[in-house]
């Protein structure tokens, strides 16, 4: 299928990621207490993590019945860009969840959309966000800087590497054989990653660590908590990225990365990886990963914003795009 002749929008990051879990307290407990991540607000059940970057947060729980995927934020240059890319969405056919304006309902506001992709995932487009004060990050050598990315299971690898990279502008660094796509919208290898499976689903969550130090610390004081790495340390080969794999108590997975490789435009040419012991982990220190940790990643059955809406009287997206759809269908609609 093809989408548009050129990208909506230029990205300028990937901003944070949203979880819903159905115990959101203890989730919340674990990543401010245990692996790193600040509070920067909090209402009712929904909470705003940070790390010690710029950005208002990079990690957003939300209570829900079941582990699913709340939406993707990318950040965007102004306001008016968000505008253009709400008309070259509607004019591509793909129906906006919430056009462009000021976000009064979350904590970090901005000016922004929403929309879904083909397999369901929320996808917000955000600019001028709200600031805060940068974290110290030397006072606090084991706690996350950023989001470094988000790995996502999906269905259909073609249609969702081919909708990112047309409709967002996104690139691909490198294949893993045809089970794993790399992306980027920066000159970090990848920010999102689609694995080919059996369902849609988050497959892991990773956060950036400054320096390989700061990485080694925070396994090391996950390991004072009790919490032994279910994968890792190593260094992969896509991305040549320090790993160590964790589960959350909601049964997420979740990664400490470092020292992600950057791309350089004018000379990258995207490869093919093997999948092979050496080129996944290349120190060789990792072992396999454990059953239990494979099994986290392959997560549970997720069908988005589509299931959700579905069952607020059987609307379904066409009816965005056809114009058909009737109040109530409206405001379930701006829920999201």
């Amino acid at each position: 299928m093809h989408y548009t002749d050129e990208p909506v929008v230029t990205l300028r990051g990937l901003r944070s990621v949203t979880l819903r879990v159905p115990d959101v307290v203890t989730s919340k407990d674990f990543y401010t207490q245990v692996w790193g991540l600040g509070l920067t607000e909090e209402d009712r059940d929904r909470f705003w993590l940070r790390g010690t970057g710029q950005e208002h947060h990079i990690l957003k729980l939300e209570e829900h019945e079941a582990n699913s995927l709340g939406g993707l934020s990318f950040a965007v240059g102004t306001p008016g860009e968000v505008d253009e890319a709400g008309r070259r969405l509607v004019a591509a056919g793909i129906p906006l969840l919430r056009e462009p304006g000021r976000n009064d309902d979350d904590a970090a506001g901005g000016y922004g959309l929403a929309f879904v992709d083909p397999e369901g995932r929320i996808v917000e487009l955000v600019s001028e966000v709200n600031a805060v004060v940068r974290g110290d990050e030397n006072g606090h050598p084991s706690v996350p800087r950023a989001l470094a990315h988000v790995v996502l299971n999906t269905v259909d690898i073609e249609t969702a590497t081919q909708f990112y990279t047309q409709v967002l502008g996104m690139r691909i660094s490198d294949w893993s054989e045809r089970q794993m796509a790399f992306l980027r919208c920066t000159p970090k290898h990848h920010v999102i990653a689609f694995n080919q499976a059996a369902w849609t689903s988050v497959n892991h969550v990773a956060y950036e660590l400054s320096t390989i130090d700061h990485f080694m610390r925070g396994i090391g004081n996950l390991k004072t908590h009790g919490i032994e790495p279910q994968w890792g340390p190593g260094r992969h080969g896509p991305g040549n990225n320090t790993f160590s794999y964790f589960t959350d108590p909601a049964g997420l997975v979740c990664e400490y990365t470092s020292e992600v490789e950057e791309i350089n435009e004018d000379t990258w040419l995207c490869r093919t990886w093997r999948r092979t012991p050496e080129l996944s982990d290349q120190w060789r220190t990792a072992g396999p990963p454990t059953s239990g940790v494979r099994s986290a990643m392959a997560g549970v059955p997720d069908l988005g914003a589509r299931a959700a809406v579905e069952a607020s009287d059987g609307y379904f997206l066409d009816e965005v795009q056809s114009g058909t759809e009737t109040p109530d269908q409206r405001a379930a609609r701006g829920r999201f």
